[in-house]
């Protein structure tokens, strides 16, 4: 019982704590004391209430909310992905959903301006990328998991290339640096309205991944074995990737590119609970959470300007999988 509400009560206390980080410092009582004036249990000056709520309501709690999701969603993904394809270097971006995201805020950014649009096309773009990785690989009959691995590269070097053509003819005074921005990852334009769109399909989609859990661990034994024990393999496989796209398209359309994140948390917790799929998914899907609020906080913290979380993950996400590499394999075992 201890273990399970471990991770929900951490994260809980890392998004307490990061709703203090800011300009503007704030106390945990003080945030207590918002959230009663705002149930009606204690009062508070007309003023301070204004104050918090635009700072606790209006700025810090939509991105901290966010960092909490797209966190989740992207280390859940990823960890689905590596059992599907049991392959430890899995990332959410296999199936070319990363690429095809990056082209679809682009191609936004370019024909659009407006930011709703630009994050539909980016959700839009990253589905339709692993539809054409998909359909690449089922033109060579059953599409096996090599087939898979070599659409998903197909599509995704695709995209990239369509991402670079659009990056050329974008206007280099303002729409170039606002598609290289996006790249590198931002969850300072979020707010409570896009929040509540995304986390019901992002959190289904990490219940679905979770229910997922007993299946992949048999289909980890192979195809064959999978099917003996009355779980069909290739319904599984599409399902889990099915799930896992939806919620690393959305991630990727909420706050654009941040790496790292799907390939490393997955390691850290194989390496402490173990290589079974039906407590990992669930367990890396609050540790991603928790990873990303905690690289939020010191992307708006460490500088007086802000750096971009992407930046932040790949120098916080390097050296953590140079240290989790030598017991990598041991996790898979």
């Amino acid at each position: 019982m201890a273990r399970r509400i471990f991770l929900p009560l951490l994260l809980i206390g890392a998004i307490l704590f990061a709703l203090t980080i800011g300009r503007y410092p704030l106390e945990i009582r003080d945030i207590a004391a918002f959230f009663q004036a705002m149930a009606g249990l204690k009062p508070m000056a007309p003023d301070r209430y204004q104050l918090l709520h635009n700072i606790i309501v209006e700025i810090r709690l939509p991105r901290i909310l966010g960092a909490a999701l797209v966190g989740a969603a992207l280390a859940s993904s990823g960890a689905a992905f590596q059992a599907v394809f049991r392959n430890p270097l899995v990332s959410p971006g296999i199936l070319g959903v990363l690429g095809g995201a990056s082209f679809g805020a682009a191609l936004g950014i370019l024909l659009f301006g407006n930011w709703a649009l630009i994050q539909l096309s980016a959700f839009a773009m990253g589905l339709v990328a692993v539809g054409v990785g998909l359909l690449i690989a089922n033109m060579f009959g059953q599409a096996s998991m090599i087939m898979l691995v070599l659409g998903g590269m197909i599509s995704a070097a695709l995209f990239t290339s369509a991402l670079s053509i659009v990056k050329y003819t974008a206007d280099p005074y303002e729409q170039l640096p606002a598609i290289v921005y996006w790249l590198m990852g931002s969850l300072g334009g979020l707010d409570m309205t896009q929040i509540r769109w995304a986390a019901i399909p992002i959190v289904g989609g990490l219940m679905v991944l979770a229910l997922f859990g007993r299946a992949l661990d048999a289909l980890s034994m192979g195809d064959d074995e999978a099917r003996a024990l009355g779980v069909p393999a290739q319904q599984v496989r599409y399902g889990v990737i099915g799930a896992a796209t939806l919620v690393s398209a959305l991630s990727v359309s909420l706050a654009g590119m941040i790496g790292w994140v799907g390939l490393v948390v997955p390691h850290v917790v194989r390496l402490a609970l173990g290589p079974g799929n039906a407590r990992l998914l669930p367990a890396s899907a609050f540790s991603g959470a928790i990873f990303l609020v905690a690289a939020d906080c010191l992307s708006r913290s460490i500088t007086r300007s802000e750096i971009p979380i992407g930046i932040l993950t790949e120098l916080l996400g390097i050296p953590a999988f140079i240290i989790v590499l030598r017991r990598a394999r041991q996790g898979w075992t």
